[in-house]
């Protein structure tokens, strides 16, 4: 699909901006939900235009029109291996701004009134295949608005890793003490390879397939490299690797024999029908592992910042404050690899500061008969659309009534 392709670049950027924050520390992070965090706020960015537009398509790393696209193209048609999920959820009335910005939103993204914390951890629950509990932001009593994305995997290997002692990882590795064993691959089911990357060096690479159709691909480099290059490295040779695109692979019979910092070279003599005799195994040693992660994406280089701008815009209160957070988890076994991530971005507007005053309070009480009348209007869960011809007839059209004379029991 071209906008996968076209995206691949963009998303690639943005990871070492969003991987930059957390340095050298153990993390995880779904740069793509926080991407599509950004672009379903493109159409209200649009219709801002000025500085909010051109920040967000900075971000975003393209037009806004095409990241709105890429993003309906992503959420409308998920792949069999990602569960995708986006919500845009409201407090108040029907606003036209915000309607418009609705109407331009992929037809999967949920839409309705915002909901309390514990209905909105659900959603998080339900998103994530149960891998995330919580939303990473607590909902206020002046929020206004929340906007999510939900991404989720959970896939087995082809082939499972098998088990071996931990010192298989080498003489000089600070986890073959921490744990008792690790994972190696086995001869089908699974690719390594050593590669050649500029500004890098030479890099180990492995790639476990998934029976679902997702390849999860590790790479390690010289020590000392910063990891957001080594993140930035990932990317180019996951994505290449994937597209049959150009990768430097290096011969083994082009580095030295014995044991290197990344790995070591035997050699034996056998036969072989490998050309010219001279065949090539590579294998790979690495441990499980797992994460969980909280990120601050209110940084104006996410264009986050810009998509809250954007949206408080449509709200009608430029001035008022938003937040936004990711958390994700994975987890990377001898069997398989699961991940999810919740992105979440809300605004609202700031209560004022209480002062000395005067309150007055009326308790309206229905203890006597009264009327109730109940009215045709356009469904919120289509974002309060404006008139078209299907149902126009019965907007305002009061549909039922009563009289109520005889009250009955309340109940749980």
């Amino acid at each position: 699909m071209t906008t996968a392709v076209d995206l691949r670049a963009p998303l690639a950027r943005y990871a070492t901006l969003l991987h930059a924050t957390a340095g050298d520390r153990h993390h995880v992070a779904s740069p793509l939900g926080a991407w599509l965090l950004g672009a379903l706020c493109a159409p209200a960015a649009a219709t801002v235009g000025g500085q909010v537009a051109d920040d967000l398509t900075r971000a975003l790393g393209v037009e806004l029109f095409t990241a709105r696209e890429m993003a309906t193209a992503l959420l409308d048609d998920p792949h069999p291996a990602v569960l995708s999920a986006a919500a845009l959820w409201l407090a108040g009335p029907p606003i036209p701004a915000v309607d418009e910005w609705i109407a331009e939103l992929p037809v999967s993204v949920e839409t309705g009134p915002l909901p309390s914390q514990a209905e909105a951890d659900a959603w998080a629950d339900e998103h994530t295949l149960g891998l995330i509990k919580e939303m990473p932001l607590k909902i206020r009593p002046e929020t206004l608005l929340l906007l999510v994305t939900a991404l989720a995997t959970r896939v087995s290997w082809a082939r499972p890793f098998t088990l071996v002692p931990a010192a298989r990882l080498g003489a000089s590795s600070p986890w073959r003490d921490s744990v008792g064993q690790v994972l190696e691959t086995p001869q089908h089911g699974h690719d390594a390879f050593v590669a050649r990357v500029p500004g890098i060096g030479d890099v180990a690479v492995h790639t476990g397939y998934a029976t679902e159709g997702l390849r999860v691909t590790s790479v390690i480099a010289p020590a000392g490299t910063p990891p957001v290059e080594v993140i930035a490295a990932a990317y180019e040779l996951a994505v290449a690797s994937a597209t049959r695109g150009a990768v430097d692979r290096r011969s083994l019979f082009d580095l030295p024999l014995g044991e290197g910092p990344l790995w070591t070279i035997t050699e034996e003599r056998v036969r072989t029908a490998a050309p010219g005799g001279r065949e090539e195994l590579h294998r790979a040693v690495l441990p499980a592992w797992s994460a969980f992660s909280r990120h601050d994406l209110s940084r104006a280089d996410l264009g986050i910042q810009a998509a809250a701008a954007a949206a408080k815009h449509a709200l009608g209160i430029p001035d008022g404050w938003h937040e936004a957070a990711q958390v994700a988890m994975a987890r990377y076994t001898r069997v398989g690899f699961e991940a999810a991530a919740i992105s979440a971005m809300m605004a609202g507007v700031s209560m004022p500061i209480p002062q000395d005053g005067v309150r007055r309070t009326a308790e309206l009480r229905f203890g006597q008969p009264f009327a109730v009348v109940a009215v045709a209007d356009r469904p919120w869960r289509d974002g309060w659309q404006p008139d078209t011809a299907q149902g126009a007839a019965w907007l305002s059209l009061p549909v039922f009534s009563a009289w109520v004379a005889e009250p009955t029991e309340a109940a749980e």
